[in-house]
Formats: structure tokens, sequence, C-alpha cells
């Protein structure tokens, strides 16, 4: 272990005791570049259990970041060696850099909307990024056994989850999400197990509560999802069907006491009907 790291762990240890408040003489800037340098740490004690809640707690509890910085620390949190750092790669470590670089996105794409200091382009490019992180991560695992949680399908949602209410997010904007949490349910690759559909439904429950996008499109979008039962048998076409069927299922026991969506709930038990392989009806 190197005595940066060692440094690092102590002094975050001491500060999380002393419940995020820093000594005389410290800078929560002092600590940003080494929090980035190791947000990837292979190990969840480091990476899990004292990177990310030092950023929840200095972004989203005390406010510590002026909106500059915030736009500063996006901008490398965005980049290729954090969100895009070895993309594309599967089974490697390289998995925890992306996705703890998109939980920090998620907490200041948050604190945009309760006091914005980004402009339209920048949740544009953001939005771009993400969508494009979506198609590009192939590394899908939940919890590992070495190493802790990977997540990216889920980290990716909470990022969207906070995007689509921005009121610079277009209807064109939120249709294109949908549309990664299609491919991302049909990968091709990955049955989620460790409830990355319960994430990713909160993204379209959103949608949903706050009115983001009427009834009927968001309707025949969960019809669409479907449609992989048409495909001929593959592996490929069981990992679409199941984690379709998961996630209209997620979906349905979440919305499903809402009055106002009689013709999302008859949308969302004929579409599992569909998917469900077994189903006798």
């Amino acid at each position: 272990m190197s005595d940066t790291r060692s440094k690092l762990m102590l002094d975050l240890q001491r500060i999380e005791k002393d419940e995020y408040q820093l000594r005389e003489g410290e800078q929560h800037q002092d600590f940003l570049p080494l929090l980035l340098q190791y947000i990837g740490d292979a190990q969840p004690e480091l990476r899990d259990n004292l990177i990310y809640p030092m950023f929840y707690m200095w972004i989203k509890e005390e406010n510590r970041f002026s909106g500059e910085e915030l736009r500063n620390l996006l901008s490398v949190l965005i980049d290729e060696n954090h969100l895009f750092y070895n993309i594309g790669s599967e089974e490697d470590q390289s998995v925890f850099t992306r996705t703890f670089s998109a939980l920090p996105i998620a907490l200041i794409v948050q604190r945009h909307r309760q006091n914005p200091f980004l402009n339209q382009t920048e949740i544009e490019q953001l939005m771009q990024a993400m969508l494009r992180y979506y198609k590009e991560e192939k590394d899908l695992r939940g919890y590992q056994p070495v190493g802790g949680w990977a997540h990216s399908a889920s980290h990716g949602a909470d990022v969207f989850v906070e995007l689509v209410q921005c009121k610079e997010s277009s209807v064109a904007m939120l249709h294109e999400v949908l549309v990664a949490i299609s491919s991302m349910l049909q990968n091709g690759r990955h049955i989620f197990s460790d409830e990355d559909d319960e994430r990713m439904v909160n993204i379209v429950d959103t949608m949903i509560d706050k009115e983001l996008l009427p009834h009927q499109e968001i309707a025949a979008w969960i019809s669409s999802l479907a449609q992989c039962c048409d495909l001929p048998r593959s592996r490929t076409q069981v990992i679409a069907r199941v984690n379709s069927k998961n996630f209209v299922r997620s979906l349905y026991f979440r919305r499903g006491q809402d009055s106002r969506g009689n013709e999302l709930n008859t949308v969302m038990l004929s579409t599992e009907a569909k998917l469900n392989r077994f189903s006798i009806s």
C-alpha cells in the first residue's frame, strides 16, 4: 500500500469520525485530487465506505462546493480517466472507476436542480455523455466477492433519475433515456440479479410521477419491451426477455396502487404476460 493511499485512508477515517468537519487550515479542495485519483480503488473500504460518503456529505448535505467548483469537478468525472476509463472492458477492476465516478455526478445534478449553476448546453452534453456511457459500458456485474459493488447499470440509472427532472431536459432527451434503458435490459450478456432493475425503474417511475411524458408514450415504450419475444430463441433473446420481464414487474408493483395509471397498469400486465414464458394466459 502506497504512503499516499495510506495517508488518505487515515485522513478520511479521521474526517468521518469528526462528522466530516475539517481541521483548522484544511480545505475541502485540498482533498479533491486524491479523492479523484482513488475514486475507483479496488478495495471497497476506501472507494465505497470513505470516498463516496465524503462526496455525499460535502456535495449534498453540507453544500461545501461552489457552482464553479462543481462544474469543474463534473468535467473531470465525465472524462476518459473516470466515467470512460477503459470503457468497454469486462471482468476487470476498471469498472469501479467508471461506476464510482457516476455516483457523484448524480449528486452534482441534484444540486443543480435545487440551485441551478449549469447551462442548457452543459446539461445536454452531460446527457449525451451518460447515454454514451450506458451504451458503451459492457461490465454489468453487480456485487463481486472480491471488490464489492460494481453496479454500473444502477449507478448510471441514479444519474438519469436526476437528469430527467432537469428543466433543461427536452422530451426528445427523455425518449433517448427510454431507448437507453431498453438497450441495457436487452444487453445480450448479463441477467441482472442485484436489483439493477429497481434502480432503472426509478427513472421511469419518476417520469410517470412527475408527468414528464404523456402516459400513452410511456405505455407504448413498455409495450415495445415485449418485441424481443419475436426474436429467434437464443441466449441473447432469453437475457432480453428475462431482464425486461423483471423490469416490468418491478415497475408494476411500484405503480400498481396509483389510480391515475389505469392505462399503464393494463399495459404492464399485458406486456409481462407476453414476456413470461410460463404464463398460461
